[in-house]
């Protein structure tokens, strides 16, 4: 009994500091940095581009999202990240568009806080003025100063953010668009 009693005291005594601190945090929640999450992933639907042919300066190129109703947090930023192709896309990031509906029915605009690039990573930035609520369909519209000079397959990472502080971002996939020459021209 008297070795068990030496046990339990000898176990408190070192168990107690962590206690202690644990009870204080637990007191003190700002240790606990939550990170905002999707519950359920909003999905990248497609992607179109208006004109295909190489060199056009018409083109846009969309990306259509739905944030599904049970998203579990409204979507306040989308980033686009070119992952392959011949040549590097630059773009008008101020003629960067954002609507409700799909490249084929646009419906209500969507205001932009920002559009950024990244030099370093050439990563596309779109931050919208109000989040965009679960049950949403949404397209953003990304306009290139030209298609590229090169035909083939160019790739776009698209990553979406949810509302809250230290979001964390979600990849939804990769969005491709495939340039040639001859192919529309931007003339019509």
């Amino acid at each position: 009994m008297k070795n068990l009693s030496l046990s339990l005291l000898l176990l408190t005594s070192i168990l107690a500091p962590s206690i202690a601190l644990i009870s204080r945090a637990a007191e003190n929640q700002s240790y606990i940095s939550p990170k905002a999450n999707f519950v359920k992933s909003p999905k990248l639907v497609g992607s179109h581009t208006t004109f295909n042919g190489i060199r056009v300066k018409q083109a846009i190129y969309y990306f259509n999202l739905e944030i599904p109703d049970d998203a579990g947090a409204s979507l306040q930023q989308v980033s686009f990240a070119q992952r392959e192709g011949t040549e590097q896309i630059k773009f008008h990031l101020d003629k960067t568009r954002a609507f409700q509906g799909n490249h084929r029915r646009k419906q209500e605009p969507i205001t932009l806080a920002d559009v950024t690039q990244d030099d370093s990573t050439n990563m596309i930035n779109v931050t919208f003025a109000t989040p965009i609520q679960p049950g949403s369909k949404i397209t953003i519209g990304l306009k290139p100063r030209r298609n590229p000079d090169f035909s083939g397959f160019y790739l776009f990472g698209v990553t979406a953010f949810p509302t809250g502080e230290d979001a964390t971002g979600l990849y939804l996939g990769v969005a491709r668009f495939y340039f040639e020459d001859g192919g529309d021209n931007g003339l019509e």
